[in-house]
């Protein structure tokens, strides 16, 4: 598999074989997460996509090095250089510091990642860990001409390229460029697609994270961070840069524009795009508000691994509908899928032949530029299929490192029963409390929540009237 796995690069807009710098290495690199708020499913649909890719690339033999940045400074609410430091934004709603902010949503984000089986890349470097790294880089591009001060900040001159919108059609350059029109202009900058290299206290006074640079107190922009923290792991040369579809234009375009200008070689090979989550009104994001989170989903009775299964029976490529209703269905599938699985017999005699015949098909699938529908399908082949259960176990355990569905970890436990004496005691509840919120009395009707709350009892208002569960 390791000669022939093919992949879709968006820089080339074309599936390609893949063909690492080094025999049999492969330094990959994942844009991580910004940390001023919890992750909400759409971002994890990415996260899940590429640890799917990382663990294909492990399973065809090579040996892989995962490095992702944690955004802990630099990351403004637009990507155009303007607006708040989202970082600090969020220390502002909970009353918090930057750094304790940093740290309770980094630690919630891999919490997350555990419970969707995503594998903790090799090293993961806070943007905060790696100034001296920003500034040297700067400088250099300083010297080399590609950038200029203006107004006390740093900025990249997009003017210096042959092509700096490289992931885009000729047709799209021109829409690009009218895009970048209606940004809010900055009047420092000499050319509308120019980026903000370092920030000074000039332009943002109130900016909790500032370091001593060059020129004069402030904080790095967002692009740097990624193209410093993988070359200070990867070296000068990448095989595989990962990231959402709306990371492409501008982060990884100002990526490429940084990192070739300072290394004077092509940097990174292969682009991984993973294509939008969408609800019925569009791309899932958080300035919807009421996002869903995978603490949400667990709340409502998912199970994590429900929405993994869902996301890999779609292409990455490919934007995904999320919908309850597609949930339940998955939910459904996938418990039924466990419980067949643990009632096989472990005690009959293993079929190497059958084994090879289905493990090449899966290793194909995978080949397949990530055809991870295809590789769910063939578990229920596997299970369908003429051969002991001793050689299903260990084809469903041989795809399990990849796929990461638990789907040999045994049945899954089934609600607790629920005593019937406690059944009666809250559906009284419940009636007092709707009495309570028709006569408008709201603080009793807190009160009955919040006691049975004290009891392990979660209510949800729904269309449908009250519903509860053991929390």
């Amino acid at each position: 598999m390791e000669n022939h796995i093919k992949l879709y690069s968006t820089l080339s807009r074309k599936v390609e074989d893949f063909v690492p710098n080094e025999d049999g290495k492969v330094g990959m690199y994942t844009c991580g997460p910004t940390v001023y708020h919890f992750a909400h499913i759409g971002n994890l649909r990415s996260y899940i996509m590429e640890d799917v890719l990382e663990k294909t690339l492990r399973y065809a033999g090579y040996d892989v090095k995962r490095v992702m940045n944690i955004t802990d400074v630099g990351h403004l609410s637009s990507d155009a250089d303007t607006g708040e430091d989202k970082m600090l934004k969020g220390a502002k709603r909970e009353h918090k510091t930057v750094m304790e902010i940093a740290q309770f949503y980094t630690d919630a984000f891999f919490s997350d990642c555990e419970k969707l089986n995503i594998k903790r890349p090799d090293v993961v470097e806070p943007a905060t860990n790696c100034i001296p790294e920003f500034i040297h880089m700067i400088e250099v591009l300083l010297e080399k001409g590609y950038a200029y001060v203006a107004g006390d900040n740093v900025y990249f001159d997009t003017s210096k390229l042959k092509d700096y919108y490289v992931f885009s059609s000729q047709n799209e350059k021109e829409l690009m460029v009218g895009v970048r029109e209606d940004v809010t202009e900055d009047v420092n900058k000499r050319n509308k697609s120019d980026f903000v290299l370092w920030f000074t206290k000039s332009k943002f006074e109130n900016q909790e994270l500032k370091w001593d640079s060059p020129w004069g107190l402030g904080y790095p922009g967002w692009h740097i961070e990624c193209s410093c923290i993988s070359m200070k792991h990867l070296g000068d040369y990448m095989d595989i840069h990962c990231g959402g579809v709306d990371n492409i234009f501008p982060h990884h375009t100002n990526e490429i524009a940084q990192s070739e200008s300072y290394l004077g070689h092509k940097w990174c090979n292969y682009w991984f795009h993973v294509q939008h989550l969408n609800d019925k009104t569009g791309k899932m994001s958080k300035s919807k508000g009421d996002f869903l989170t995978v603490s949400r989903l667990e709340e409502k009775g998912y199970h994590p691994l429900v929405y993994r299964m869902f996301c890999l029976q779609s292409h990455y490529r490919k934007p995904l509908e999320f919908s309850y209703e597609i949930l339940d269905n998955m939910e459904s599938a996938y418990t039924k899928l466990r419980r067949t699985i643990s009632r096989l017999d472990p005690d009959t005699e293993p079929e190497p032949e059958a084994f090879a015949a289905y493990k090449a098909k899966f290793t194909d699938a995978l080949a397949d530029d990530l055809n991870t529908a295809m590789a769910l399908t063939l578990v229920y082949d596997v299970l369908k299929a003429e051969m002991s259960d001793r050689t299903k176990l260990d084809l469903l355990q041989d795809f399990d490192a990849v796929l990461s569905l638990d789907l040999t970890a045994g049945e899954l436990a089934a609600e607790d029963d629920v005593d019937a004496e406690l059944e009666s005691y809250v559906l009284e509840k419940i009636q007092e409390r709707t009495e309570a919120k028709k006569a408008k009395d709201f603080p009793k009707a807190d009160a009955i929540r919040a006691e049975l709350l004290e009891k392990g009892i979660v209510l949800e208002d729904t269309r449908e009237g009250v519903k509860w569960k053991k929390a």
